[in-house]
């Protein structure tokens, strides 16, 4: 309301009185009556709210449904993010450096390097590469749990109340530089993370065995660079969602609906399609990252399409 502290201690003193435009703007607020606001001699009189009023849902211009989003869900789903950023972008992480112990001990083990054959190095690798997904894997789930509750503000059409905007606007304000320097810092990594290979080959040639320590340098500053990507990338996405820009606009969500359930009910039949048919089970999960990566430009495609369809 533009008032200072000042001005309100004045008030408070009964050094001042405010103007008569304040004074409606705070009986507005309070639900009371400025009366009520400039004697201490008349009792409060409850706010009557029309109970239909309230329980009526908004629409937007497509006939959807608002869901109302209070400022205290919104904080909550702000300091949620913050908090799953750092323990999701670690399992990511994990999930990134558990073969590094495979690599070496399989390559160490062919060059007698260690007190292991190729195959039992292999099969302890395997053992610690597992262990280590899985505690990703219940990190996912565990912080997928957590965020049940907030799931309808990244897919549904939001309503948000007064203030909530201008709230997280200012946040968002106060951490894009940091989300830049952040991002940016992992894309830096990922790319520079080839140059150890390129290292080994230039100086000391084809020297296997350090082509191998080249390759887990690679996957760890390859980890290091995805951890930034994703822990900014989580808060900066909680931002988007109550402001519902980037991926979260009400166009995004509806595409979402209409095309996800149906592309991904088909990559889980050819899936399992092809994992028959062949039975090659340990080669077929391929088809997961790259349904992801795909999804990705047939989302967009689809997007274009609808948005060029809602202007004719």
């Amino acid at each position: 309301m533009g008032v200072s502290r000042q001005s309100i201690s004045k008030w408070e003193g009964a050094q001042s009185v405010p103007d008569m435009n304040r004074i409606l703007k705070l009986s507005e607020v309070f639900c009371v009556s400025t009366d009520y606001l400039l004697r201490d001699d008349i009792e409060e009189v409850p706010c009557i709210v029309n109970p239909l009023e309230e329980a009526e849902p908004l629409e937007d211009s497509k006939g959807e449904t608002l869901i109302k989003v209070s400022l205290e869900t919104a904080n909550e789903y702000l300091e949620y993010c913050k908090k799953s950023s750092f323990s999701v972008a670690a399992g990511v992480m994990l999930c990134i450096l558990s073969p590094i112990l495979l690599i070496y001990l399989a390559a160490a083990g062919e060059m007698k390097k260690i007190p292991l054959t190729e195959d039992q190095g292999a099969m302890v690798g395997l053992i610690v590469m597992f262990c280590i997904v899985a505690a990703a894997v219940v990190i996912f789930i565990v912080n997928g749990h957590k965020g049940e509750p907030y799931e309808f503000l990244e897919k549904e059409p939001l309503d948000t109340e007064y203030g909530i905007d201008g709230m997280v606007r200012n946040k968002m304000k106060k951490y894009e530089k940091a989300h830049i320097m952040e991002f940016s810092t992992g894309v830096v990594l990922c790319i520079i993370s080839c140059i150890p290979i390129f290292l080994v080959q230039l100086f000391y040639g084809d020297d296997d065995f350090l082509s191998v320590i080249a390759v887990g340098v690679l996957l760890m500053l390859v980890a290091i660079g995805v951890f930034f990507i994703v822990r900014t990338s989580i808060i900066w996405d909680g931002y988007q969602a109550l402001l519902e820009e980037g991926d979260y606009t009400r166009i995004a969500k509806r595409r979402e609906k209409s095309i996800g359930n149906i592309y991904w009910a088909i990559v889980v039949a050819l899936y399992l399609f092809i994992s028959f048919v062949t039975m090659k089970w340990g080669i077929t999960w391929v088809i997961w990252p790259v349904a992801g990566i795909l999804y990705s430009v047939v989302a967009v495609i689809y997007g274009n399409y609808c948005v060029g369809k809602e202007k004719r």
